[in-house]
């Protein structure tokens, strides 16, 4: 088996917690409901979210829906849950003959970190430590992330990674506010991700 060709894990393979320099990730439970809505109903977090829960217990209730809770990922720093991410292992799409081959070879990923913690850098920690679960771990062949153009601070952390953005859409994405903006996409390869982390390797000697 070659480096390019893995096979695809859930989410039992990886060793939880994973710990960073400074953080802890582990999967998400019904308590962390609290924790994060905490940040999650901030206005300024609520304006890039898929949904924008009405209150306390809406937001609990969709937070704690297994199917929710078993992509859901908490990020600690010294016990404190400072933000959350998002792991979204799925299929790529393929014609008929081969999607066998396709299932579960490939995830997309997202980030929220509370902004009583932001500007530490704790997102970039994270979402490096993520991609490495889903390459080394998981054995996925690639991994995207998409947002809002204007959700500046979030695609910039793509590029940070060293993803590549492939999509640019033009007013093609409705926000809330009732204005259609500018989507972006972006996607690593497990090559990509290789070959970056070994030139990283090589610069710091």
């Amino acid at each position: 088996m070659t480096d390019d060709v893995l096979m695809p894990q859930d989410l039992s393979a990886v060793a939880w917690p994973v710990r960073t320099e400074r953080l802890t990730i582990r999967p998400g439970t019904v308590a962390d409901a609290e924790a994060t809505w905490r940040f999650r109903r901030l206005p300024e977090v609520a304006e890039w979210l898929t949904r924008a829960a009405v209150d306390r217990e809406e937001y609990a209730a969709v937070f704690t829906d297994p199917e929710r809770l078993s992509k859901t990922l908490v990020i600690e720093r010294d016990g404190e849950v400072v933000g959350d991410l998002m792991l979204l292992v799925e299929d790529a799409w393929a014609q008929a003959e081969v999607a066998d081959q396709a299932h579960g070879v490939q995830a997309e990923l997202g980030w929220v970190i509370d902004p009583a913690h932001a500007g530490q850098g704790y997102a970039t920690e994270a979402a490096a430590a993520l991609l490495r679960i889903c390459f080394e771990d998981l054995g996925l062949r690639r991994v995207t992330a998409q947002c809002f153009a204007d959700n500046v601070a979030s695609w910039r952390l793509m590029e940070k990674l060293g993803m590549r953005r492939e999509t640019h859409t033009v007013r093609e994405s409705l926000h809330r506010s009732g204005a259609w903006l500018d989507g972006l996409a972006y996607a690593i390869l497990a090559e990509e991700w290789r070959a970056r982390r070994a030139e990283g390797v090589r610069a710091s000697r």
